[in-house]
């Protein structure tokens, strides 16, 4: 069975999801986004190859211009959809789930995840065999081979970073990526940080090497590596790196429910001002103790990434994330 939610639509690849499926979701997306460029990405597993030219050939027949993106983290679509003028995504990845799995997360034109009502209209539009016509002229398809260099660029100048400071600093950081779409893009980061990097899975096969949630069970060579090459930090992420799990300079893994409390920390420390936290309801009671001593509030809403993004425009709240490594900004 295929499962479909706020979160997108996930499956075993062969019995629940195809290419076939996914051109039916594609059609949809075409059917509901407004006019102008999908982007498409995706995580490294060997079956997403297959399943996003189906989704791209689609599109091309229904008169859709697409750009592709191949192999990158999740947030490196929303970020790029967000900030040009594309009509919204589609990212083929199965999240932490088992490398025999895959699955489609849908990106509004804001670069947003679709809000629940929408996903509903996508879903029925799917479930109901609904179709569109070809069009008479076939879109146009390219490939961004630089999607992640924009991201990086973009990353690294956000007023929330120190990156002066953090160049001085010279941290020597070992980054296990799973062998996922950080592989890339996260080493890529640190050295622009001017970071020492040791990569730990940095390969994009999707030959997933441990555990693909970040999670202490999983993050032994990690904590081992850090030690031996006397790091002073390292960072490991799942398959599509939307969720980021912490090691400290001992090896000790601290649990992906303390991430976003020492980004908070940090972001809170560089800007300097009050404000609004928005987490959701899983997210560790430490954030309050955080929140408290910079004079913040916290609001908490239902889990799921879209909740807390609708809840951060509603409060205008320019800091949130979820209780399983992922931050929001």
């Amino acid at each position: 069975m295929l499962i479909q939610n706020i979160s997108g639509v996930r499956g075993l690849v062969g019995t629940h999801l195809t290419p076939r499926k996914a051109r039916r979701y594609a059609e949809a997306v075409h059917s509901l986004q407004p006019n102008g460029v999908i982007i498409v990405g995706r995580d490294s597993r060997p079956s997403g190859h297959e399943i996003v030219m189906g989704i791209v050939d689609k599109l091309i027949q229904l008169g859709r211009d697409v750009i592709d993106c191949g192999i990158v983290p999740t947030p490196t679509i929303q970020f790029l959809v967000g900030k040009t003028d594309s009509a919204g995504g589609i990212i083929v990845t199965a999240s932490h789930n088992p490398i025999e799995w895959n699955g489609l997360k849908f990106v509004r034109e804001d670069g947003i995840f679709l809000y629940p009502k929408e996903c509903e209209e996508l879903f029925s539009f799917v479930d109901d065999h609904l179709k569109k016509e070809p069009s008479q002229a076939n879109g146009m398809y390219w490939k961004d081979k630089n999607s992640i260099q924009k991201h990086i660029i973009h990353t690294v100048s956000l007023n929330c970073i120190n990156i002066n400071r953090i160049r001085r600093r010279k941290f020597k950081v070992v980054i296990d990526a799973v062998n996922g779409a950080g592989a890339v893009a996260l080493p890529a980061m640190l050295e622009a940080l001017g970071c020492d990097v040791v990569p730990l899975n940095c390969e994009p096969s999707g030959e997933f090497t441990r555990g693909t949630e970040p999670l202490p069970e999983n993050l032994t060579d990690l904590c081992q590596s850090v030690i031996t090459n006397s790091a002073d930090v390292g960072f490991a992420v799942d398959p599509d790196a939307d969720r980021l799990a912490v090691v400290s300079e001992k090896g000790v893994p601290l649990g992906e429910e303390y991430t976003l409390v020492l980004a908070g920390e940090g972001y809170m420390k560089k800007m300097g001002t009050s404000e609004t936290f928005v987490v959701n309801l899983s997210t560790s009671m430490a954030l309050e103790k955080t929140a408290e001593k910079y004079k913040c509030r916290v609001e908490r809403t239902p889990v799921g990434e879209i909740n807390v993004v609708e809840k951060m425009i509603e409060l205008k709240a320019k800091f949130g994330g979820e209780g399983n490594g992922g931050v929001i900004l």
